[in-house]
């Protein structure tokens, strides 16, 4: 029998690993980005056209390559970062599998200029697909540039798989935010078809946090540090009343490189114990220092997971060190038994000058004489008191003196009735109406039926209600809109901002009104008729999060996204109460909508007890 097994060639066998090191566009740039920093480059810029589907290019001033490293690089686990096994667990730079490279220049056209400081000459070498085009020697400025075009392009399934070009985006300013936050002595510059998005200069940890997600964010920062044998800890940690619905602000770094740990974010949210609204969730910016071979990075492509060695000591630390933080800055309030609070001193009284109090004594003051007068010998002895008892009887009783006569001549008042203003209906048909509904621990409403009753889930009916109000406002017409007397300004992260923009005409058809768009805020001059002013803000956040992720290409769906955003965060939530006519108001509003069976998420809005099934239950 012939042998069926055999080797896989190059190109095949980089095809198969660029599926896990390559998954979109973000993951060149995440690569890329991490060998120029690998090169020592203080300066990297970072180009993208169409979020990477036709163009991404890093320059950077570092090393750069000679001849041999340049052909070299796109093979398969070629590499200058390690050279023994035991260099795993010593490891000081981004990449070390030599995977990268091979892999991009499999799937996309490549093209490498590079030149090094001592040589005169550069060299340009264009890939296409694993198979080498062309090699040059040119003038070329110090350091490296990879420019990828057509990603995907002899793989069209991978290609079509991939997700909307603002989505694609987001993934590429979460990776190019984690890796210019892990290093803020680097100058970094993103530009995206042709605009500069970010503008980076060298700087301390605190600026690149501010540069990158805007000017408010410095009040909100904490700062954190600890020094122990086992780890050390700087960084930064949000205030609990700046909490957001989402994750997007948690960031941890390991020997400056970006990790994800359910672990260690675990701690941090014990920390924040008792200080976050249910479902908030805290900013953190933490950078930890840990021997190199107490850790293991190879577990994953991606290297963004890691083992440690005493996992729950590095817990306890971080612990500790994010409540002392908290508890130092007055964030988080203290316990002190043994202070007297009777002895603080009042807030309006802290600034004001200390002067001696006026003591006035009545002379006249008699503790031991008579309440009553005591006529002896023609002459009357009183009390030498300031008041009586009768006179002060007289004065109080002097304010309800003729009372019962106001309040008769207010009774003969005749008042407009209630019956004149509802008098355009007919009163005959409201006492006619005989159906009544119940509210069952804030959570149900209850109404009789002829076959039995219905029992309805408050928030999913209101959900359903408002989802296809919404949905008309925004699809067929435009809705009414409240104007504001101030207007409001709210403050976001650039790739925030450019999520908005993107939102705008959908968001305008359901009454919003804004007013001017910044790099880092957003003014808005008129809300829809239904949100209060207060729920602006928080709408937005939810909006933002809930469909930044997956935003669909067809203008329909995207509409249908947002009346479902907005339908879920403005419903009337569980534990609310409502007046018996908000309840039959929410009754008759879901049997008129197109589909009231279930909410906008599938879920179902009622359920139908018969009286069949009442009597079942009795007659066990």
């Amino acid at each position: 029998m012939s042998s069926i097994i055999q080797l896989l060639p190059d190109h095949v066998a980089n095809q198969i690993a660029a599926g896990e090191v390559v998954q979109r566009p973000a993951s060149v740039v995440k690569e890329l980005l991490e060998n120029a920093i690998d090169a020592r480059a203080n300066d990297i810029k970072l180009i993208v056209k169409d979020a990477g589907k036709t163009l991404i290019q890093v320059i950077d001033n570092g090393v750069g390559m000679s001849v041999t490293d340049a052909r070299m690089c796109f093979e398969r686990h070629a590499t200058s970062k390690i050279r023994l096994a035991e260099d795993l667990f010593e490891l000081s730079t981004k990449g070390f599998r030599g995977e990268a490279l091979a892999s991009i220049a499999a799937i996309a056209h490549v093209e490498l200029k590079t030149k090094q400081d001592q040589e005169e000459l550069g060299h340009h070498i264009i890939i296409e697909g694993s198979k080498f085009v062309s090699q040059e020697v040119a003038v070329l400025p110090k350091g490296t540039s990879f420019l990828v075009k057509n990603l995907f392009f002899n793989i069209p399934a991978r290609r079509n798989f991939l997700k909307s070009e603002t989505v694609e985006m987001r993934h590429i300013f979460d990776e190019f935010q984690r890796v210019a936050l892990a290093h803020p002595n680097i100058y970094f510059t993103l530009i995206h078809n042709g605009s500069e998005t970010y503008n980076l200069p060298s700087s301390n940890y605190r600026q690149r946090i501010v540069n990158l997600l805007g000017g408010k964010t410095n009040e909100k920062l904490v700062p954190v540090t600890e020094d122990t044998e086992i780890v050390k800890i700087s960084g930064f940690v949000g205030k609990p009343e700046y909490a957001k619905k989402s994750r997007s602000e948690q960031f941890f770094f390991v020997n400056d490189r970006f990790i994800k740990s359910g672990y260690l974010h675990h701690a941090i949210m014990n920390a924040f114990d008792g200080l976050l609204k249910e479902g908030n969730q805290p900013s953190y910016f933490l950078y930890l220092e840990v021997p190199p071979h107490t850790i293991d990075i190879n577990i994953h492509p991606t290297k963004t997971e890691i083992k440690f060695d005493d996992e729950q000591a590095l817990y306890a630390i971080l612990r500790s060190a994010v409540k002392h933080s908290l508890g130092q800055f007055n964030v988080a309030p203290v316990l002190d038994f043994e202070r007297d609070p009777n002895l603080d001193t009042p807030y309006e009284y802290k600034n004001k000058d200390s002067h001696s109090p006026t003591i006035q004594v009545n002379a006249n003051y008699n503790p031991f004489a008579d309440e009553k007068p005591v006529k002896s010998g023609g002459n009357s002895y009183a009390s030498s008191g300031n008041y009586t008892k009768k006179e002060t009887a007289n004065s109080w009783e002097s304010l309800y003196v003729d009372l019962r006569k106001d309040t008769a001549e207010v009774e003969s008042i005749s008042f407009e009735s209630e019956e004149v203003t509802g008098s355009f209906f007919e009163s005959k048909e409201v006492e006619t109406t005989t159906s009544r509904t119940y509210q069952i621990h804030k959570k149900y409403i209850v109404s009789s039926i002829k076959s039995g009753m219905l029992v309805i889930d408050q928030n999913k009916a209101h959900q359903r209600i408002l989802y296809e109000q919404y949905l008309i406002n925004i699809t067929v017409k435009h809705a009414s809109s409240q104007q504001l007397l101030f207007p409001l300004e709210l403050y976001f992260s650039r790739e925030e901002i450019l999520f908005i923009k993107e939102l705008q005409p959908s968001l305008e058809n359901t009454g919003f009104v804004f007013d001017e768009i910044k790099e880092d805020s957003i003014q808005i001059g008129g809300i829809p008729v239904s949100i209060q002013e207060s729920e602006v803000s928080i709408l937005l956040e939810e909006l933002i999060n809930g469909l930044q992720n997956d935003i669909p290409e067809t203008t329909f769906s995207l509409n249908d996204g947002i009346a479902k955003t907005m339908a879920k965060s403005l419903a009337v939530k569980t534990g609310s109460y409502l007046t018996e006519m908000e309840q039959e108001n929410l009754v008759n509003g879901l049997f008129a909508c197109k589909d009231p069976n279930v909410s906008p998420f599938n879920k179902p809005t009622f359920i139908t007890i018969s009286v069949e099934d009442l009597d079942k239950k009795f007659a066990l």
